[in-house]
């Protein structure tokens, strides 16, 4: 059996029943899952008859494995009135709708009701605003499934970047790492490439912090203090792990092939490089979770609320990699 996916909405005032509509029209999502949207029912009708698309959404109470595009499920489609929501202009209501859809999805999936999720894009300080207390969707995913340690990895067509700190000012980036468990960030993405994208060795890259990797300490000492005792650690683990290597020049050659994944210091050092790989194929993929959880990499881009002119690639990438990482564990659990 094709694996459930739920998708959360995300911001109704963003681009997130659009993006949800156009990628339920795309057969290449239906070949590899069976879609379950988390949101509002006609709100998705409204975006989806504004682009002409040939989906059709049905209000339901449980989720359940739809066969097509024209009998999509949808829960908890009427916790506001579609009416106050005006694309671009979010408001508190819709936040607290958000948080709730972000709930249920992690509860079906915790109980086993789905074998996956995938994430439409929010507006963290609209949730805020809500009483969302979480920097963003992992912390939030990682408080949900009791998880300490949720890390977030993002892919691209040729790329896999896991990030040591994530949203932090970049002034806070060094004293982060301190703190940051470089070694256990290495388990988890060496566990995480086994399991989820089945890889049975593993070659992993880790960046340098400093310009040219410190230059033996003349640019920084997080090198050889922090970053190359992990490194090391790893290996003698039986991880495939090398660094720390300048990132000016390691993400050419991960992206041609050299490693499965780049482990990175800080947000931007991973982001800027996938997203020049593929800006809107990225997906971003939380790993050391029970659930399977896939997202969107990019925001709710207000600018395109609306028009009808959003690209869906992004979450299409994400139910099929969410679809991917589901079956790898099935299969894995059912062999073990």
């Amino acid at each position: 059996m094709k694996p459930r996916v739920a998708i959360t909405m995300g911001e109704p005032a963003g681009v997130g029943p659009e993006v949800v509509a156009r990628a339920l029209a795309d057969r290449r999502v239906w070949e590899v899952c069976a879609p379950i949207v988390i949101g509002h029912r006609r709100l998705l009708e409204q975006a989806a008859k504004a682009q002409s698309l040939e989906v059709r959404f049905v209000d339901e109470l449980r989720p359940r494995a739809a066969a097509g595009p024209d009998d999509v499920p949808v829960l908890l489609g009427e916790l506001f009135d579609p009416a106050l929501v005006t694309p671009g202009k979010p408001t508190p209501e819709t936040g607290r709708a958000v948080i709730r859809w972000i709930e249920e999805a992690v509860r079906l999936a915790r109980g086993g009701e789905v074998e996956a999720m995938a994430t439409g894009p929010i507006d963290k300080a609209v949730l805020s605003r809500a009483g969302f207390g979480f920097p963003g969707h992992t912390e939030f995913l990682g408080a949900l499934c009791e998880t300490p340690r949720p890390v977030m990895m993002l892919a691209s067509p040729r790329l896999r970047v896991v990030l040591a700190t994530i949203h932090i000012p970049l002034s806070a980036v060094p004293g982060q790492l301190e703190a940051a468990d470089l070694p256990g960030l290495l388990r988890i993405t060496d566990a995480a490439l086994r399991r989820d994208f089945a890889l049975s060795r593993p070659r992993i890259a880790v960046a340098a912090l400093n310009p040219h990797g410190g230059e033996g300490g003349m640019f920084g000492d997080e090198e050889e203090r922090l970053i190359r005792p992990a490194v090391e650690g790893a290996r003698r683990a039986g991880i495939d792990a090398v660094g720390p290597l300048p990132a000016d020049t390691l993400f050419f050659h991960a992206r041609e092939g050299a490693w499965d994944a780049v482990v990175c210091m800080y947000h931007d050092q991973g982001l800027i490089p996938l997203k020049m790989d593929g800006f809107m194929e990225g997906v971003n993929v939380t790993l050391g979770l029970p659930i399977v959880r896939t997202s969107v990499d990019h925001g709710t881009a207000y600018d395109l609320a609306g028009t009808g002119r959003a690209d869906p690639e992004s979450l299409v990438a994400a139910l099929r990699m969410a679809a991917e990482v589901a079956t790898n564990r099935a299969r894995i659990a059912k062999n073990s």
